[in-house]
Formats: structure tokens, sequence, C-alpha cells
């Protein structure tokens, strides 16, 4: 072995070795950014699997087939509880669950989804409020179903509450409830009724017809553009849709756009569904008032409301402008459906 040999192993091992040690920062680093890489994509493809919209269902299909009489149409009544129980199951079983209370990532950082859940929490809240106080009473002196009050009473936590109880819990429980009084209602013990008359219908309507108001009031105030706004949303004396005075505009905050927006998708779908199980249980009152053609335009201007969008974010413009309103698009058509209620319940009380 000659000098220069043995002169150059200890500066070759001198060299390798810094340079072996400097490149675990960069692994760490590596696989820090890999990690989050993951994670945010991870992330992403759950908000967009989970916020899909379900898919409208059969209102016949939710039907049991006890609830049927001998002639082959469903009680009375059954239809609108085994809807609102099939939109209560969706509520909480779709992709992802009740993310309403989520705490933890990823939930806590979607908000979409929470809105649309928000809306058909309304919906659910105003079908039960009406269960309880009219169509399961013959009168107002007369004692309140256990069932639907406990239902009620279930659906009426806090969305928000997350342990001791969740609210998940607190939903099922109250659909229980409601699955005991359908099936009192088609012979079982515990005298469960349902009285589809047509005052118990017009005071639903009166329900829905404020809750739309203030969506729609909510919906226009997307944009400042007055103008813009009457002309898409006129109330039926054609004055602005908004409480406020036109020279004191209300503007929907830029980050509240599209929680307002699926907000009211929301109770859309879940008002389409109770809408068309209304058309089938007060089917002899609609048709002794002539009033079908006025429900089957809600059902249409609701499946307008909720269509699909071809859009991956909520757009906020203005008028003629380079991008679409979603916000005014949708809250015309919810001025379609809160006119076509207000004709439906003048009908059934007048007509």
């Amino acid at each position: 072995m000659n000098a220069d040999s043995i002169d150059n192993e200890p500066q070759s091992e001198q060299t390798r070795t810094p340079r072996t040690r400097s490149t675990w920062p960069m692994r760490i680093l590596g696989g820090t950014l890999a990690a989050a890489v993951i994670y945010l994509v991870t992330v992403l493809g759950l908000t967009f699997y989970w916020c899909q919209q379900p898919p409208t269902f059969e209102v016949a299909a939710t039907i049991p087939d006890s609830a049927f009489a001998a002639d082959g149409k469903p009680i009375p009544g059954t239809a609108l509880v085994s809807t609102t129980i099939r939109i209560g199951e969706i509520l909480l079983d779709k992709p992802g669950g009740f993310l309403y209370n989520d705490i933890a990532p990823p939930g806590v950082l979607i908000d979409n989804c929470p809105s649309w859940e928000c809306g058909v929490l309304m919906a659910l809240r105003d079908t039960l409020r009406s269960l309880r106080n009219d169509f399961s009473r013959s009168q107002s002196q007369s004692l309140e179903n256990d069932d639907v009050r406990r239902a009620d009473l279930q659906f009426a936590i806090d969305p928000k509450s997350w342990m001791f109880p969740t609210a998940e819990d607190e939903y099922r429980q109250g659909l229980d409830a409601l699955r005991h009084y359908r099936d009192t209602m088609t012979g079982k013990p515990g005298g469960g009724h349902f009285f589809a008359r047509a005052d118990n219908l017009a005071d639903y309507l009166n329900v829905i017809e404020k809750r739309l108001g203030n969506q729609a009031s909510r919906l226009s105030s997307s944009i400042a553009n007055r103008a813009l706004t009457a002309a898409l949303i006129p109330n039926l004396d054609g004055t602005l849709t908004t409480a406020a005075a036109p020279d004191t505009p209300t503007q929907t905050p830029w980050d509240q756009v599209d929680n307002v927006f699926y907000c009211t998708r929301g109770y859309s779908w879940a008002l389409l569904h109770v809408m068309q199980a209304i058309a089938v249980d007060f089917r002899d009152i609609l048709e002794a008032k002539s009033a079908q053609s006025l429900v089957q335009q809600i059902i249409r201007d609701l499946q307008g409301a909720i269509q699909t969008m071809s859009s991956p974010i909520v757009l906020n413009g203005d008028g003629y402008g380079v991008f679409a309103n979603h916000s005014l698009t949708i809250a015309s058509y919810i001025s379609r459906v809160n006119a076509s209620v207000l004709d439906l319940k003048t009908l059934l009380q007048d007509g």
C-alpha cells in the first residue's frame, strides 16, 4: 500500500460522514411534506365525497306494506310520517354521517355539508312541529300524541351537541318514536291518528311560507345590486324581498354566501319530499279544492332549486358579468315556491 492511498482513506471517510448526516433533515422535511400532501388530498377527497347531495327518493317506496288499506291506497298520514323518517335516516346515515357537530378534522374543516344539514334539520323540525300541533290532533283542545311529542322534543336538541348526549343519538330516538307512531296509525295499539284536513295543511303552509321568505331574503342579499335583486326576486306586491330599505342594503358577508346557499338547498331537498308526501296524504282534499296543479308546480320549482351544479364552488357574480350568481338563481326558484304556497294556502282556506 503506497503513501497516497493511506493518506486518502481518512480523507474519504471524513468527507463521506458529514454528507450522510446532512441528509437526515432533508428526509424528515420530505416525509413531513409528503404526509401533509397525503392528508390534504384525503381531506379534499372526503370533502368532495361527503358533500355530494344525496339523491332524491320515491315517497311511495318509504310506505310499509302494512300502511295500505283494502282499496290499495295508503292510510292518510303514513306517507308524510314515512317520508319524515326517511329524511332523518339520510341526514344521519349519508356518507360521512352527521357532520354538524364534528369537532375534529376533517369534518370540522367542512362548512358546506353542515350548512346543507342545517337546512334539512329545519325542514324536519317544521314538519314535526306541525305534526305535533295540527296533523295528529282532532282539535285545539285535544291531547297531544305522546310519540309525536317525544319526536319533536328529541329533534329540538342543539345540533352542535357532540357528547352527553350526542345530537345523533337524540335524533335516532326521535325517529324511533315516529316509527312507533306510524305503527299505531296502521292498527297497532296506541291510538295514533292523522287528520288530513284543509285547515291543518293551511297551518303547515303558513309555517313554510315564512321559512321560505326568510331564506329568499338572505339569498337576495348576496349582492348589493338592489335593482338586479328586485328584477329576479320580487315580492307579491312588487317590493324587494329584503326587509331593509333600498338605500340601506344589508349584504350577506362574503364568507357566508355559500353557507346560506347550501342551507337553502338542504331545506329545499327535504321540502320537496314532504310536498310529494302531502300530495299522497291529502289527495282527496287537493282534488276537492282543485289544487293538484299548485302542488305539482311547487314540486317542479323545488326540483329546479336542487338540480345538480356544474360549478364546484358557489359563484357570486353580478348581472351580465362573466360569472353566475348561484344565490340569486336558487332564490328565484324559492320565490316561485313561496308564491305558489301562498296561493295554495289561500285556496285551502277560501276555495
